[in-house]
C-alpha cells in the first residue's frame, strides 16, 4: 500500500498549496524568457510547458504529484493520452538536452551519424572525462591521456562540429559537475550517457543515466520511452553535524535498499532535514543513488539551490524557479510507493564495503568487523589521494580551491592532484604500489567499489566512505580508527582528537572561471568533416545489424552461464567475464565446437564466424554499474541472440533491447539451474511475440532429456519493432523513408 507524503517544505508553506501566490501574470511569464544556459543562449528554459503539462496530468489522476512525477509528467510528449501507472506502463519523454562522456559519446556519436539526421534536435554536450588515466598527478596524466586518445578526441570534436553538439575538451572536468554548474537547473530533464547522471538531482532536476543509443533518440528528436518509475520516499528530519556529512545519507540508504532495491524507481528526497544539505552535497546524494539500482534522485528546490544558482552566474534562472516555485516541490499529501524515514541527528558516519557500495558499517564498528572479514586492515594507500580527486572536478573547482589556498593543504600533507576527470571510480588507475593479487585495502570517496573496481586488482578490499573520513582515516593510516571517539598522538607524545570538519558552502569570493575548456558547435556544421581515421583500430563508422528472420530462434548455444554478479565491466569485450559456473573460472569457457577452452569473447567470435548463434545466461541484477554501451553492442555484434537471467539492471536492458537483443527472465528463478553450459535453447512465441505476452524455453539437454519452461519480457510495441528491424537505429532508418 502507499504511503503518504505529509511533509510541507518551507517553500510550500510559502506559496499556500495548491495556490500560485508567488507567481506573475502569464503575460509577464511569456516574454521573461531565460537561457538554458550561457552557451546556449537562444535556448529557454520552458516553464509554462512543464506547467501545462502538469495541470494536464493532474485533472486526469485527481490526486497530489510527487515532485519527481511532476517533472516527469511535465515532458510527456502527449500529457492528455499517456497512459499513466507506476511501474507497468511506458512513458513517451521529451528531455530537455543530452550529455555524452567520451568513452561512451563515440559509440553514441557513430549511431548518430548513421541515422543520416544533420543536426542535433536539443541542446547536447560531449565532455571528455573517462580517458584520462590516473598515474602520476594531474598535468602529466592529462598529457599522457591526450597523446594516447589524440584520434578519439579528434573524432569527437569533428563530430560536434558538425552536428551542433557541444564539446568539452580532456582536462575540463568530470561531466556530472560540469553539468551541475552550467546545465542542471530545477525542473529540466537531463539525460546523459553515464550512470552517474543523476548528480543533477542535487539542483532539483530529473537527470538519468541512460545507454547511448537512447541518447541518439533524444538527439534525433524522437520521443524517449522510459517505464514510468515508481517513487521511493526519504524523509529527512533533523540536521547534519559534527563528522556526519551528505555522503553519509546515501551510504545509510544503500545500506537499507541494496544495489537493486531501486530498481525501477525514483529516489525523492523531502523533509525538513532537506534543508541542512548544501547544494553540492544533494548532489553527492544523488550521484550515488546510481548505486542502488534507481533510475534517478531527486531534491525539492529551496533556499540551497538558489544560492548555488546564484553563485554559479545563474541568477536569472533562480529568479524564474522561485517564480515557479511550486512546480519544483511535491504536492502536500503525494503518494509514494515506499517510505525511508532518517533524523539527521541521529545519523553517524558511514564506510561501505568491500566488494559492494552497500555493505553499510558505522565508522565506529568497522575495524573489528575489518579485522575479522577483510584481512589486510592498514590501508597500503595515500588515501588522501581521493580527497583531490573528488573535488578538483572541474577548472572552476580546481581553480577556486588553488586560489583560496585549500590545493596547497593537500600537498602539504601529501596528497597527489590528480587531473580534471573520473579515474579511479571507472577503473582508469594505473595503480603501481601493490602487485596485482596482493591483498591490501583502500578507503576512497568515490561511489563505487565492486571486485577490481579502482586498481583492476582483485584482491583490494575497497572501502567507500565521506570525504571528510577518508582524511581521518588517511591521517590515523587504519581502518580501526573512529574520529568522533579515538585519539591520535603527536610526536611529542601528547594524546589529540580530530576537531569535527566545518567549512564554508559556497566560495565567499565566488567562483574562479578557470581556464576556457569549452569548443561551441558553428551555427552551421553542414559543410565540416567528421575526422575518422580509415586505418584507426578504436573508430569505424557502423554497419546495421541484421533483421529479425521472422522465425523463433532454434538451438542456440550456451555461450556462458554467469555465477553471481556480472557488472557491464564483465560484459564487454575486454572485461573479465565473471564467473563461468562450469569452472569457476574467469573468462574461461569451453568451445562446444573445438572442445578447446578460451575466453568469453573469443569464443563467441569463432561461434559467429561459424554460424552458431548463442545466448547467455545470467543471475541477478545482471548488467549492474556503468551504462556501457559497449556490453550490449559487443554481444550482438559477436553474434548473440538472447540474454536469459534471474533480473537486469535498468540501464542494461534497455540497451540489450536498444541493439535487437532479447533480454528475457525466468518466470521461475530456480529455472536457472536446469540449463547446463552445454545445452541448447530455442526460444518459442516470437511470432506472435506481444507485450505482456511470455515466451517460451526449450532447453535440449546433451542427454536427450528436454525442459521447457516460461521466460518474461518487458519490451512493448515500439520496442518490439526495434526487434524485428534488428536494432532501434535500424527502425529509426525505417521510419525516415
Amino acid at each position: 500500500m502507499a504511503t503518504y507524503c505529509l511533509t510541507v517544505t518551507r517553500l510550500q508553506l510559502a506559496l499556500g498549496h495548491g495556490a500560485r501566490r508567488l507567481h506573475v501574470s502569464a503575460a509577464y511569464r511569456a516574454k521573461a524568457q531565460v537561457s538554458m544556459s550561457r552557451f546556449e543562449p537562444t535556448s529557454y528554459i520552458n516553464y509554462n510547458k512543464l506547467r501545462s503539462n502538469v495541470d494536464t496530468v493532474k485533472k486526469r489522476l485527481n490526486r497530489p504529484l510527487t515532485l519527481s512525477e511532476k517533472i516527469v509528467y511535465g515532458h510527456l510528449d502527449d500529457a492528455q493520452n499517456q497512459e499513466i501507472d507506476r511501474g507497468r506502463t511506458y512513458l513517451r519523454l521529451r528531455p530537455d538536452r543530452v550529455a555524452m562522456q567520451d568513452a561512451t559519446a563515440q559509440m553514441a556519436m557513430l549511431q548518430f551519424i548513421s541515422s543520416g539526421l544533420p543536426r542535433v534536435a536539443v541542446p547536447s554536450t560531449i565532455h571528455c572525462d573517462h580517458l584520462i588515466e590516473a598515474q602520476i598527478g594531474g598535468e602529466k596524466d592529462l598529457a599522457r591521456a591526450k597523446d594516447i586518445n589524440q584520434e578519439v578526441y579528434n573524432f569527437l570534436s569533428s563530430a560536434g562540429a558538425k552536428y551542433g553538439v557541444g564539446f568539452w575538451k580532456p582536462g575540463s572536468g568530470i561531466i556530472h559537475q560540469i553539468i551541475l554548474e552550467n546545465y542542471a537547473y530545477p525542473g529540466v530533464m537531463l539525460i546523459g550517457t553515464d550512470s552517474h547522471t543523476p548528480n543533477g538531482g542535487g539542483l532539483g532536476a530529473i537527470c538519468i543515466g541512460v545507454g547511448g543509443a537512447d541518447a541518439v533518440d533524444v538527439m534525433a528528436g524522437i520521443p524517449w520511452e522510459l517505464k514510468c518509475p515508481k517513487v521511493i520516499g526519504v524523509k529527512l528530519t533533523g540536521s547534519l553535524s559534527g563528522w556526519t556529512s551528505p555522503k553519509d545519507i546515501i551510504l545509510k540508504v544503500a545500506g537499507i535498499l541494496t544495489v537493486k532495491g531501486g530498481t525501477g524507481a525514483i529516489v525523492e528526497y523531502h523533509g525538513p532535514g532537506v534543508d541542512s544539505i548544501s547544494c553540492t552535497g544533494m548532489a553527492t546524494i544523488c550521484n550515488m543513488g546510481a548505486e542502488i539500482g534507481a533510475t534517478t534522485s531527486v531534491f525539492p528546490y529551496n533556499h540551497r539551490m538558489r544560492k548555488y544558482l546564484e553563485k554559479t552566474g545563474r541568477g536569472q534562472i533562480a529568479a524564474l524557479a522561485d517564480e515557479n516555485a511550486d512546480l519544483l516541490v511535491p504536492d502536500e499529501g503525494c503518494e509514494y510507493d515506499q517510505i525511508i524515514e532518517l533524523n539527521l541527528d541521529e545519523l553517524k558516519p558511514h564506510i561501505n564495503g568491500p566488494f559492494t557500495p552497500d555493505y553499510a558499517h558505522p565508522v565506529a564498528s568497522i575495524g573489528a568487523t575489518a579485522k575479522k572479514k577483510t584481512g589486510p586492515w592498514r590501508s597500503k594507500l595515500g588515501s588522501l589521494a581521493a580527497v583531490p580527486t573528488q573535488a578538483m572536478r572541474t577548472w572552476v573547482i580546481r581553480a577556486t580551491i588553488e586560489r583560496d589556498g585549500y590545493s596547497k593543504i593537500f600537498h602539504d600533507v601529501g596528497g597527489i592532484v590528480l587531473a580534471n576527470a573520473c579515474g579511479p571510480c571507472i577503473g582508469q588507475w594505473d595503480r603501481r604500489d601493490v602487485k596485482k593479487g596482493e591483498k591490501n585495502t583502500i578507503v576512497t570517496s568515490f561511489n563505487r567499489n565492486f571486485t577490481a573496481r579502482n586498481d583492476a586488482n582483485p584482491a583490494t578490499h575497497a572501502f567507500v566512505t565521506s570525504p571528510e573520513i577518508v582524511t581521518a582515516l588517511a591521517i590515523a593510516g587504519t581502518l580501526d580508527f573512529n574520529p568522533e571517539t579515538d585519539y591520535l598522538t603527536a610526536p611529542n607524545g601528547e594524546k589529540f582528537k580530530l576537531e569535527p570538519p566545518y567549512g564554508d558552502e559556497l566560495p565567499a569570493k565566488d567562483f574562479d572561471p578557470g581556464q576556457d575548456t569549452y569548443q561551441h558547435p558553428p551555427a552551421d556544421g553542414s559543410g565540416l568533416k567528421v575526422d575518422v581515421s580509415p586505418t584507426s583500430n578504436r573508430l569505424q563508422l557502423l554497419e546495421p545489424f541484421d533483421k529479425w528472420s521472422g522465425k523463433d530462434l532454434e538451438d542456440m548455444s550456451v555461450l556462458i552461464k554467469v555465477k553471481g554478479k556480472c557488472t557491464t565491466d564483465h560484459i564487454s569485450a575486454a572485461g573479465p567475464w565473471l564467473m563461468n559456473s562450469e569452472n569457476d573460472a574467469v573468462n574461461k569457457i569451453k568451445n562446444r565446437l573445438t572442445g578447446e577452452f578460451g575466453g568469453v569473447p573469443d569464443v563467441a567470435r569463432h561461434y559467429k564466424a561459424n554460424g552458431v548463434s548463442w545466448v547467455v545466461v545470467g543471475d541477478d541484477n545482471y548488467g549492474e554499474g556503468s551504462s556501457r554501451e559497449h556490453a550490449a553492442l559487443e554481444p550482438r555484434h559477436l553474434g548473440g541472440r538472447a540474454i536469459i537471467v534471474k533480473s537486469f539492471a535498468r540501464i542494461h536492458e534497455t540497451n540489450l533491447k536498444k541493439q535487437g537483443l532479447l533480454p528475457l527472465t525466468f518466470s521461475n528463478p530456480s529455472d536457472y539451474d536446469k540449463i547446463l553450459p552445454d545445452d541448447k535453447i530455442t526460444i518459442k512465441g516470437l511470432t506472435t511475440f506481444t507485450p505482456g505476452k511470455p515466451l517460451t524455453a526449450v532447453v535440449k539437454h546433451s542427454d536427450g532429456s528436454v525442459d521447457t519452461f516460461e521466460l518474461n519480457h518487458t519490451f512493448n510495441e515500439t520496442q518490439i519493432e526495434w526487434f524485428m528491424a534488428g536494432s532501434a537505429l535500424n527502425r529509426m532508418k525505417q521510419l525516415q523513408k
